[in-house]
């Protein structure tokens, strides 16, 4: 069984060590074998935690008439998603390869490696999580206007097919043998920036731009209006629940208990302060007020940033990610939002896209060779692999957001992507689904 790293630094480093490596830590005990089997189960466990925390923060940042509605497609994503992962979805992200672009092996899990199948099992419960996690990105991106039958839909082939096939690129060598033509060229993506989020993010946006702006978005001559959701504490305990999975997305990644899983965990915290932070400090520089809902996004946003070189770099350049992050979503928010004119209710695709985009790179510029496995431009590494995370971040935007444009357009040459008018007005609770999300307590109203 290949795991992806070995050796790294422990946690919980004093503030004045920032820089400087620490030993791993040794163990024992059970067998490595049930080790690593009982650490990336529990690993598993906590990404699909994340789930609730997604449907938390878009139910919070979108409006009550909508709310039963989020919770649907949260539930959908896992519905479909476990399903059609395993039947397809993982035989292309990690089956026998075909010329380092798309795996081969479809329906089940037949040639998807050769360990055994304890093992494989984990791996691929595991992996749908990750896969589950992608594609509720695109929920928030997409809220408050979708047909719901649309949605699933698209959900559907993000799990069994948009997801996958990159997802290979990047990961296939990490069970089996050889490896993705990303792999190859030796590109980083240690826990999912790009492979997950930055995928869910691109698709996201793409649905947002061939289904259109929601009602009263947008003034007559082009004026974003603010949209406000209906729940922020929602959004804080939605955010709370993402930052406490993370790191079963992020250490769980090791697929091994060894000395890393503390300093991953410190990284990735760090970060997340750094990026909630950052983003506070800018929103209320730019605009008087420490804004809640941007504050949340920061965090998020350094939680992404740093996905991709948790294991790489150093707690010290973990906060700088975080907070060039954090500063980085409020900019990219304000931009797709007021210039692009592109309704995305939650940022997912500043979130997730852009900051998952802008991680990868930084592993370029920040990878520490006191750490990790690489050495960045920043530590005398030279741009060979900052070209090669750049190249990365591209191939997979290309796809990702090609993909989901094409999808998007092509439904609409067969079906409505969003509700009537007035259903968008009276809220997709009852007309998509005959439920009242809060019962006795809604108020509807035309705008």
């Amino acid at each position: 069984m290949s795991t992806r790293i070995k050796i790294f630094p422990a946690a919980l480093l004093p503030c004045c060590l920032l820089f400087m490596p620490f030993p791993a830590m040794a163990g024992d005990g059970l067998s490595q074998e049930n080790a690593n089997i009982l650490w990336t189960l529990i690993g598993g466990m906590l990404v699909m935690f994340m789930q609730p925390g997604f449907a938390l923060v878009e139910c919070g940042l979108t409006r009550a008439k909508n709310a039963a509605n989020i919770m649907m497609k949260n539930y959908a994503d896992f519905l479909m998603g476990g399903i059609l992962y395993f039947l397809i979805g993982f035989g292309l992200m990690f089956g026998a390869d075909a010329g380092g672009l798309l795996g081969t092996s479809l329906f089940g899990m037949s040639g998807s490696g050769g360990a055994g199948s304890a093992w494989l099992w984990t791996f691929w419960f595991f992996q749908a999580m990750f896969a589950a996690t992608s594609a509720t990105i695109v929920s928030g991106a997409v809220a408050e206007r979708t047909r719901f039958s649309v949605y699933l839909i698209a959900s559907a082939l993000i799990s069994a097919l948009i997801y996958p096939v990159s997802g290979h690129w990047a990961w296939s060598g990490l069970f089996g043998e050889g490896g993705g033509w990303l792999e190859q060229l030796g590109f980083i993506d240690f826990a999912g920036s790009t492979v997950v989020h930055s995928v869910g993010g691109w698709i996201g946006l793409a649905g947002a731009i061939v289904i259109g702006p929601r009602i009263g978005k947008y003034s007559a001559d082009g004026i974003a209006r603010a949209i406000p959701g209906h729940n922020i504490p929602l959004v804080a305990l939605g955010v709370f629940i993402l930052w406490f999975a993370w790191f079963g997305f992020n250490c769980g990644s090791t697929t091994t208990p060894d000395g890393s899983i503390g300093f991953i965990a410190a990284n990735t915290c760090l970060s997340a302060c750094a990026g909630g932070l950052a983003a506070m400090l800018t929103i209320w520089l730019k605009f008087g007020k420490p804004d809640p809902s941007m504050t949340f996004n920061g965090v998020l946003a350094g939680l992404v940033g740093i996905t991709a070189g948790c294991a790489e770099v150093s707690p010290g350049a973990s906060i700088i990610i975080g907070l060039l992050c954090g500063v980085l979503v409020v900019f990219s928010v304000l931009f797709i939002d007021q210039k692009l004119k592109i309704d995305d209710p939650v940022g997912a695709s500043s979130v997730h896209g852009v900051c998952g985009f802008f991680g990868t790179v930084m592993v370029g510029l920040f990878a520490s060779p006191d750490y990790g496995c690489c050495t960045g431009l920043l530590y005398g590494g030279g741009t060979g692999q900052l070209f090669v995370q750049i190249t990365g971040a591209l191939a997979v935007f290309a796809w990702a957001f090609g993909c989901g444009f094409i999808l998007f357009k092509a439904l609409s040459l067969f079906m409505s992507l969003r509700v009537s008018p007035e259903e968008e007005l009276k809220g997709l609770d009852i007309p998509e689904h005959g439920a009242d999300a809060y019962s006795s307590f809604q108020l509807f109203i035309n705008e």
